[in-house]
């Protein structure tokens, strides 16, 4: 018995009794040496003082784990996203924020078609670029590998790349399990969180992954309720293997998430990545009586089940589809559709005679997002700059932010486009903070955001171009919210640009033109004050311990009446959209809503039609409102598009703790508009 044997029997049958036998079977074939060897990873290691150097060394093969050759089972073959795929020179796309600001899981899962492609051609059969952690506060150096602060659309979007990648034959693993929201204490935080908060807030997304099918799972580094979650029972075995199904593997974070080789087997952490440090101690651990071979055999058993069903299925790919021109081309796309028009105030689109200052520190940069462990080391990736001038007759550049040089470069050109913002060196993973130690955190080291507000140079050159009469249009460079009060007045027009990968000046270029109308709406809270969210804590505000609440985004503004600078869902368009009221029909597993949605402007464009759910009168505490379904519309000018939305009743459940069980309330209200507070405009009301 072999593993060609296995799959072929495996697929004359395509049954879990029938897996299981063919897992059986293979096991039994296997050494005990060979069993314990499918559960690490084989990494180069390039280490220094017990630190983790991020060299290139990463991005240039897969990293294998496991494997028998003997038995010819394959190795599972690592690569990391989620802006494409890390290895080679593949197509950088957007970062996973702004393709959440498109709101279209068929977008993202198109997406996930793309690197599935790339990773294949490259050698790669898994994938464990698939950030689902949730936003708590936009201060998170990794928000930008996320997809917000809505546990719904986190669920819509990583279901979708889970799917798309999946379908492919590689295996998808979403990361990082669980309440993973904060950078730089990561390998020191203990997480508390009440049981419904704990299943309402942040593991929603994690069992929309698995019910999709996902394969694998990523433990993450940091503690919940003291126990770190790569050797956590509760969350690997009681909640997603028992109360979730999940029937793949669990996959520790790299080097630092595995401490103890016993704790981290029992609780159900499969694999040691990235290679073995602790896991190497099992056949010692074997011979003392800590562990048994049942614990070995039920991890190599999981690894195993996904290798049969997975890997065999891949197709081989060329490597000229890696950073294809379709590939580019949809790259684009998704930064047409997600980046948001946050302030307009006539000034845009721009007439392509218009004569152009572009000015910042990102003004004619590289600048796509963090060079951490999601790094896509594209070639030809378009500045702002270089897209504006090739979309524009007149194009001036004033690289940097000193006043004085803007001014001149624009005084003919007398609209100034000014990108400002962050880069890696201000947000990302912090790769210098390891977990024998922390020491003083050096500026430029990535991480979480010291602030969210602009740098005062950079609010300096906007207010100061505003004062001597230029037209000024801002564009941010982040991963998430950015504070815009200061000069939010001396702006025509601010976009979100976020990271917009390897076409995203020429997006830019399309959207500022009006080639392109945007749609794009925020998948976070834009606050006034950055007291408006939930604490967060840094190094040194010991102990390292954080409760998380049941409340944050805009559920939280909206139960304490907070006013935010631009809400959840919000963003403008060159047009003007009406919804009319909706009309609300139940079926037995779903409630369908119907909207027409008519285009009241001059120009064809695109709205986000959002639907809220909220409860009526439960005897538990419950938040105004929360996300349950979404859907993009294309209507031409003038004219009407009537389109039904589904809400699942699934999706309207709440968590009894008591009970351990989801329940539906008597009735909700569901409320429809193209942001968090406009939907309050217009409702309708179900009974169950």
């Amino acid at each position: 018995m072999d593993f060609a044997t296995a799959v072929k029997n495996y697929r004359d049958k395509k049954t879990k009794e029938n897996l299981r036998r063919q897992v059986d079977a293979l096991l039994a074939e296997m050494t005990l040496r060979e069993k314990i060897y499918l559960l690490s990873g084989r990494g180069v290691i390039m280490s220094f003082k017990n630190r983790l150097l991020h060299s290139r060394f990463y991005n240039y093969e897969p990293i294998p784990a496991g494997g028998c050759k003997r038995l010819g089972i394959p190795p599972v073959l690592f690569t990391d996203g989620p802006r494409g795929v890390v290895l080679g020179n593949s197509t950088c796309l957007p970062a996973a924020m702004c393709r959440a600001s498109a709101f279209d899981d068929g977008l993202e899962y198109r997406a996930g078609k793309l690197i599935a492609a790339e990773a294949i051609a490259q050698g790669a059969n898994f994938f464990a670029g698939i950030c689902i952690n949730l936003v708590r506060n936009p201060r998170g150096g990794r928000s930008q590998e996320s997809y917000g602060e809505d546990p719904f659309l986190l669920g819509k979007m990583g279901a979708a790349l889970t799917r798309s990648v999946q379908e492919e034959g590689m295996i998808a693993c979403p990361k990082h399990f669980a309440l993973n929201s904060i950078e730089d204490l990561r390998f020191h935080i203990n997480v508390t969180a009440d049981d419904r908060t704990l299943h309402e807030v942040y593991l929603p997304h994690f069992r929309k992954c698995v019910e999709a099918g996902a394969l694998s799972i990523m433990g993450a580094y940091n503690r919940f309720d003291e126990f770190y979650c790569c050797e956590n029972r509760k969350l690997l075995t009681d909640i997603l293997r028992r109360e979730w199904g999940f029937d793949g593997f669990v996959m520790s974070d790299f080097v630092w998430g595995v401490h103890d080789a016993e704790h981290s087997l029992r609780a159900g952490c499969d694999i040691e990545m990235m290679f073995t440090i602790h896991y190497r101690k099992i056949g010692a651990m074997l011979r003392d009586g800590r562990l048994n071979v049942t614990h070995v055999d039920r991890a190599a058993g999981n690894i195993l089940s996904v290798l049969i069903r997975s890997v065999p299925n891949i197709q081989p790919r060329e490597k000229s589809v890696v950073a294809s021109a379709s590939h580019r081309a949809l790259a684009r796309e998704t930064a047409e559709k997600g980046i948001v028009l946050l302030q307009n105030n006539g000034l845009l689109p721009l007439p392509a005679d218009t004569p152009l200052t572009v000015a910042g520190n990102y003004a004619d940069r590289e600048n796509v997002g963090d060079n951490g462990s999601s790094r896509v080391y594209s070639a030809g990736v378009v500045t702002p700059y270089a897209g504006l001038k090739d979309a524009f007759a007149r194009v001036n550049l004033s690289q940097g932010i000193n006043l004085q040089e803007a001014l001149a470069a624009s005084e003919e050109s007398r609209t100034v486009v000014v990108c400002a913002g962050s880069d890696s060196s201000q947000e990302g993973e912090y790769v210098s903070n390891t977990r024998y130690g922390l020491k003083r955190k050096q500026a430029g080291a990535g991480g979480d955001r010291a602030s969210l507000r602009l740098s005062a140079g950079e609010t300096a050159l906007i207010r100061g171009l505003k004062a001597a009469g230029r037209k000024v249009v801002v564009v941010l460079f982040a991963g998430c919210a950015v504070i815009v009060e200061e000069w939010k007045a001396s702006a025509d027009a601010i976009l979100m640009n976020y990271y917009s990968g390897v076409e995203g000046g020429t997006a830019l270029a399309n959207i500022l033109s009006g080639k392109v109308n945007p749609s794009g709406k925020l998948p976070f809270t834009v606050a006034k004050d950055e007291a408006d969210y939930p604490p967060f804590l840094e190094i040194g505000q010991q102990p390292y311990e954080i409760e998380y609440g049941y409340y944050h985004g805009y559920t939280l503004f909206d139960k304490k009446g907070i006013e935010p600078a631009f809400p959840f869902g919000f963003g403008l368009n060159y047009t003007t959209f009406q919804i009319g009221k909706p009309a609300a029909v139940k079926e037995k597993a779903a409630v369908l809503l119907s909207v027409e949605v008519k285009n009241t402007g001059s120009r064809d464009g695109t709205e986000v039609v959002q639907v809220y759910a909220g409860s009526d009168g439960a005897g538990q505490d419950r938040p105004v409102k929360l996300l349950k379904a979404f859907q993009r519309v294309e209507v031409k000018a003038g004219r009407s598009k009537r389109i039904s939305l589904r809400i699942d009743k699934e999706d309207l459940k709440f968590y009894n703790p008591l009970t351990g069980q989801w329940a539906l309330d008597k009735s909700y209200t569901l409320y429809v508009g193209n942001s968090s507070p406009d939907a309050m405009r217009r409702r309708t009301r179900v009974v169950f």
